[in-house]
């Protein structure tokens, strides 16, 4: 049994072709075994889009069914490309496995065998119709290729609000050396963003496969390009920061690495309302930086509370200005009491260490203080309980991510924008 499968997409059709197979006599070698192939039944096969469709649905994809037999071989060839496709468990229907290239004219070549073995082949050809609007990845993160830390998130961003998000979810793939559970959330029309439920495993391979191409993500809207990205889940790096010791006790895969004495926010506010409690929470690194201007947000020079400092060794956690960092001063506050004005100030020998070893994606578990960190301020993501995130889910549902080939698909040519710098506090 050989079915022909490699490449993508699938296709869509009102008609199908209906293919009959003659009989024709033969004898066994065996006389008290022989039979007449004239009373097998005829093979009937059916291809749905019909030959000769046009403006035929890409989203709908092609199937293939056998009647008084079963399918040997099933092919569809379009754009220069071989189509996936599932063979079911009794071998009598094959369907598409993604969606079909819209404006694309496709073959279908399907060969069934009936109970005699007799074979005959039937053909369709079509076009599928072309997008009045389209569909692209505009951004992901991680970058290509990226290691990451084992709490990093998938960031899918599209260059249009998508109307039908449980179609473009379901044409999301997300492949890994080791499986595990996640689930996507759609933060807006324009956002998905895939968590897994537990960290991802250490030193780990991952892919991901946005199956784009003929999705219908609304009325007359269509994907038009398939987008992979690969990267690695690097060392687990997890920082337990504790602001009642005015410690960060700092693990590497699991092993208790390096203590480094920190000073967290002072608490209390000023004039202007900016609050000087640093935020409690699992907290993820987002970006790192050798050098960070921080100045005190929307204080004048001259005011009471300003301040305009160059800080080093910055590690980004939120989008409220929350760094870890080399303290620029009060020295004397580390390890003792809390001096700063919402960021985790560290020694200069375990800032250095820390922002050498930081990779995005790293957790960051901060405890002590009476501010909560917000689930969407930056990656706050593990503020959220599983259940509560897969609410966010379109299809409503959790996935297991696919075993991941030992070569993974190449990532496309896109990469991630560079983030910019947030306003900081010290």
């Amino acid at each position: 049994m050989t079915i022909t499968r490699s490449g993508r997409w699938g296709a869509a059709g009102a008609a199908g072709i209906l293919l009959m197979m003659t009989a024709a006599c033969s004898a066994s070698g065996n006389a008290t075994t022989s039979r007449s192939d004239s009373k097998v039944p005829a093979v009937a096969a059916t291809i749905i889009p019909a030959n000769g469709g046009t403006k035929v649905r890409p989203d709908k994809g092609v199937t293939v069914t056998a009647a008084n037999g079963v399918l040997d071989q099933v092919s569809v060839q379009g754009g220069g490309r071989t189509a996936d496709g599932t063979l079911s468990a009794d071998k009598k229907t094959w369907h598409t496995t993604w969606t079909l290239k819209p404006g694309t004219a496709y073959t279908v070549t399907a060969t069934a065998n009936n109970a005699a073995g007799k074979a005959t082949t039937a053909t369709s050809t079509f076009t599928t119709l072309k997008a009045s609007s389209t569909l692209q990845v505009s951004d992901v993160i991680p970058s290509s290729h990226e290691t990451v830390g084992i709490g990093m998130p998938i960031t899918v961003n599209f260059d249009s609000p998508v109307s039908d998000r449980a179609a473009v979810e379901h044409a999301l793939e997300v492949r890994s050396s080791t499986p595990v559970e996640g689930a996507w959330d759609w933060i807006t029309s324009q956002q998905v963003i895939f968590r897994t439920k537990a960290y991802w495993p250490a030193h780990t391979s991952v892919s991901l496969s946005a199956h784009l191409s003929g999705v219908r993500a609304g009325s007359g809207m269509y994907g038009v390009k398939d987008f992979n990205r690969s990267f690695r889940i690097g060392a687990s790096h997890v920082a337990q920061v504790n602001l009642k010791t005015d410690e960060s006790k700092v693990y590497v895969d699991g092993k208790h690495a390096k203590t480094i004495a920190v000073s967290g926010g002072m608490g209390g506010s000023d004039s202007h309302g900016n609050d000087f409690r640093t935020t409690s929470g699992i907290h993820l690194a987002m970006d790192k930086l050798p050098e960070v201007w921080m100045t005190s947000p929307n204080v004048k020079p001259k005011e009471p509370g300003y301040y305009h400092e160059l800080v080093l060794k910055d590690v980004q956690i939120s989008n409220s200005g929350e760094y870890l960092h080399q303290s620029p001063g009060d020295y004397g506050c580390l390890g003792n009491r809390n001096c700063s004005h919402g960021c985790v100030r560290q020694t200069i020998a375990g800032a250095r260490w820390f922002y050498d070893i930081s990779q995005r994606g790293d957790i960051i578990n901060i405890t002590g203080t009476s501010r909560d960190l917000a689930w969407d301020n930056g990656w706050g993501y593990w503020q959220l309980s599983w259940k509560k995130w897969m609410k966010g889910s379109a299809l409503k549902q959790s996935v297991t991510t696919t075993q991941l080939a030992s070569t993974p698909p190449p990532s496309s040519t896109a990469t991630s924008a560079p983030s910019s710098p947030t306003p900081a506090h010290s």
